[in-house]
């Protein structure tokens, strides 16, 4: 049986509903995620899909113990993320990482790139020249010229920014990924190529993805399972072939037409 990674347990997220701009009262709850209960296990992409609003991201960000649930636990190999001490929560920080849909949002303008990449490892104690010999290796791996180091974000294209974002994503060598939205801003091209780069860095690496989407296409090409949300629930769950070619929930029917 594959390993679990990290898992959510009836996780929910609860955001209060107020009215009025000097005495706000609350006038009800937004049910943002309500009880998923989902595994990712060892060296799989497990797809996240569903309209905007549905929940993906939120559940993504507590995944990443970026937002704390309302209620339920997450659980990185075996471990509760929340109730974790220090200790155990800096090597999850290191661990756990999360690739943005828009790379230059994620990167400091003012900071040369392989500065950017190498501050993960200055956070781990590494040396000046360790470090370096790292960031030449990662540029190299995600298919950037190494001697590019010295640039800044804005002397990169969408597909080249992605790739750096990938770069200081695998600096602490972590083995969960959250992916969201990575591919939606670039063109069909591009896309294909940083698609594929995740696909070999997987294999070769063994990395466990969380992958957010709404391209069912993409999806479909990328991962191996996929969790379909509405209205902050999981309302279906199972492989590519039984979710998206032969869909129950009505939902899921609407995103598989959608895409066609």
């Amino acid at each position: 049986m594959p390993r679990t990674i990290i898992e959510t347990r009836e996780v929910c997220r609860d955001i209060p509903i107020k009215e009025g701009l000097l005495f706000p009262r609350q006038v009800g709850v937004l049910h943002a995620v309500n009880e998923v209960s989902i595994a990712v296990h060892e060296g799989e992409t497990l797809a996240l899909v569903g309209q905007s609003g549905a929940g993906k991201t939120t559940l993504g960000m507590m995944m990443l113990g970026l937002i704390e649930p309302t209620s339920g636990e997450v659980v990185f190999e075996g471990q509760d993320v929340f109730a974790a001490d220090t200790k155990f929560r800096r090597q999850f920080s290191m661990e756990t990482q999360l690739i943005f849909q828009d790379p230059l949002a994620s990167l400091n303008p003012q900071i040369r790139v392989g500065k950017s990449i190498e501050l993960p490892l200055v956070n781990l104690g590494w040396d000046k020249e360790r470090r370096r010999e790292r960031v030449l290796e990662l540029l190299d791996m995600v298919g950037l010229n190494p001697s590019h180091h010295n640039r800044y974000p804005h002397q990169f294209s969408g597909g080249q920014a992605q790739r750096l974002a990938i770069a200081r994503a695998l600096a602490g060598h972590p083995k969960f990924i959250v992916l969201d939205e990575p591919v939606s801003a670039l063109d069909v091209t591009i896309q294909a190529q940083i698609i594929n780069l995740l696909k070999d860095l997987q294999a070769r690496l063994n990395l466990t993805y969380l992958f957010i989407a709404h391209n069912l296409d993409v999806v479909y090409f990328l991962s191996d399972r996929v969790a379909v949300m509405h209205g902050g629930k999981l309302v279906e769950f199972g492989g590519c072939d039984e979710v998206i070619l032969n869909p129950k929930h009505e939902h899921t029917k609407e995103l598989v037409a959608s895409s066609v």
